[in-house]
């Protein structure tokens, strides 16, 4: 191939020389082709420049010959560069197109339909800031007890594919968490020991896990270091924290979680966050708690779904539409009694 490559290279700067005619030029683009197909390196090419050159004029100034030299050195190292540059950009699109079958993936696994449950209604927006997300959320039935309805919302400490893994993990373990034995404190405890033995040392998981009684219409709740929930108490139009503390999930496998409950009256909501909503940037600066609340506030009047669609939008536009992190928030409403 190289030999007849030569001959092509010859033929069209022998005619260039005599004829300097720019359509001859043309030609030169796929000449390039060929050399790039057939791996030929830019320092060969200057090296059958030079000897078309010599046979074209065996009277070539030296100073113009040795010119070439400096070139060849110019090429051989700027050969080695591109190389490098082409192979990094092979594996980049190789990277890419796995990263988007991980999503693709991940999107199919995390999947959670919003339960139907009499008295209740439910809206959730999850966004994630890049392409894989480390939010996790779950709503899950136990068919034994049809007026359970337990709502998990994880958050893994780091980004990426490890993430990813990292709730997957959690999710699949959930799914064996059914039955009256497991309550938000013995979960978190388990979930624990798991995340504890199997996740890396520099990543760990917070999680918010909280299980509603629709017969009682009473919220146990507890928090291994995840956000604050808050609670719309209708009756008195106000917003109070859902207060616990707790250990992130995989920092000690001794930790033990505290139990808490809240009763919701009539058109009550208990909403569930990510810290891609209470962290969310306005400016160079955090927004503040009270803040937050009042943008609840403005849209707590719409059904659960709107209402969260609602927020999402009006912090995304705070943040001039670029979300810093994952962003995850959950309504749970007890609606007015038949």
């Amino acid at each position: 191939m190289n030999e007849r490559f030569n001959e092509q290279y010859k033929e069209i700067l022998f005619e260039y020389l005599q004829h300097q005619d720019e359509e001859i030029l043309y030609s030169c683009e796929k000449l390039t082709k060929v050399a790039m197909e057939n791996n030929i390196p830019p320092e060969e090419i200057i090296n059958i420049h030079r000897s078309v050159l010599e046979e074209y004029d065996s009277n070539l100034p030296e100073h113009v010959r040795k010119s070439f030299d400096v070139l060849l050195e110019m090429m051989i190292g700027y050969g080695l560069a591109y190389l490098e540059h082409i192979s990094l950009r092979t594996e980049q699109r190789a990277l890419r197109s796995e990263i988007e079958q991980a999503e693709t993936i991940q999107k199919t696994l995390m999947k959670t339909d919003l339960p139907c449950q009499e008295g209740m209604e439910f809206g959730v927006v999850s966004r994630s800031a890049r392409q894989m997300s480390g939010d996790y959320y779950s709503f899950i039935r136990d068919e034994l007890v049809p007026d359970k309805v337990s709502v998990a919302l994880a958050d893994v400490v780091g980004k990426g594919i490890p993430a990813a893994f990292s709730i997957s993990m959690i999710k699949y373990a959930l799914n064996n968490m059914v039955g009256e034995k497991f309550t938000p404190r013995t979960v978190l405890e388990s979930l624990n020991e798991i995340a504890e033995e199997n996740i890396n040392d520099n990543m760990f998981i917070t999680m918010f896990f909280g299980v509603y009684h629709a017969d009682a219409h009473l919220f146990e709740y507890s928090s291994a270091g995840h956000e604050l929930g808050l609670h719309y108490q209708a009756e008195t139009a106000t917003f109070s924290d859902l207060y616990a503390k707790g250990l992130p999930l995989g920092v000690d496998k001794q930790a033990q979680y505290r139990e808490f409950e809240k009763e919701v009256a009539e058109e009550d909501v208990i909403f569930i966050m990510s810290d891609g909503v209470t962290e969310a940037k306005v400016g160079n600066d955090f927004i503040e708690r009270d803040d937050l609340i009042k943008i609840f506030d403005t849209y707590i009047h719409l059904e659960p779904q709107k209402m969260v669609e609602a927020i999402y939008n009006h912090l995304l536009k705070m943040q001039n539409f670029l979300l810093h992190d994952d962003f995850t928030l959950i309504a749970i409403k007890r609606s007015n009694q038949v």
